[in-house]
């Protein structure tokens, strides 16, 4: 379960690295596609993380206020770890739902100056996201993921990965191909 995630994050990633790229070279249909694939699938997982990762998380520590396990968290270690992982997620998809409109409506800008603040605030935006994200990928794979490993019994740990793998796999209809 913990791999799964993990390995979206590397798949994310490479999305992402190709946003840039496509906008420097003025490729806005082509950056505009990237932006809107990385926005879904960041939001599916995401979706998966909150309904499924992170209350399995707080329900195993059940009000636990200490753990003798040093690998364990407290749960109000826990709870503060979730807490900046949601605020990070509310951030992205703030960022990027304002990037893949600007994005959206770059095509019809025909004034060039404005269309160049647009690129530029769309890149920074993208920069931004790219920034905070490395350090949201590092709590989550070092500490938030094998959190769920130690606390989880092997079977919730098998229904878990199965739930967050539904949720990875539940793409907006506009992907279907």
């Amino acid at each position: 379960m913990t791999q799964r995630l993990a390995h979206d994050h590397g798949e994310l990633s490479q999305v992402l690295d190709q946003i840039l790229p496509a906008l420097v070279a003025g490729e806005i249909n082509r950056a505009h596609e990237l932006l809107d694939l990385f926005w879904a699938r960041l939001a599916v997982h995401i979706r998966a993380e909150h309904l499924h990762l992170f209350p399995a998380i707080l329900n195993a520590l059940g009000g636990v206020g200490t753990v003798d396990d040093n690998r364990k968290p407290t749960l109000a270690q826990a709870e503060s770890a979730i807490a900046e992982l949601r605020s990070d997620h509310n951030f992205f998809m703030h960022e990027l739902s304002l990037a893949v409109r600007g994005l959206r409506d770059l095509p019809q800008t025909s004034n060039r100056q404005t269309a160049a603040a647009q690129t530029a605030s769309v890149s920074a935006a993208v920069l931004a996201v790219t920034e905070r994200l490395a350090a949201h990928n590092e709590l989550e794979e070092t500490q938030v993921y094998p959190w769920a490993e130690e606390l989880l019994s092997a079977p919730e740990q098998v229904k878990l990965a199965a739930r967050i793998n539904d949720e990875l796999t539940n793409m907006p209809a506009r992907f279907d191909t």
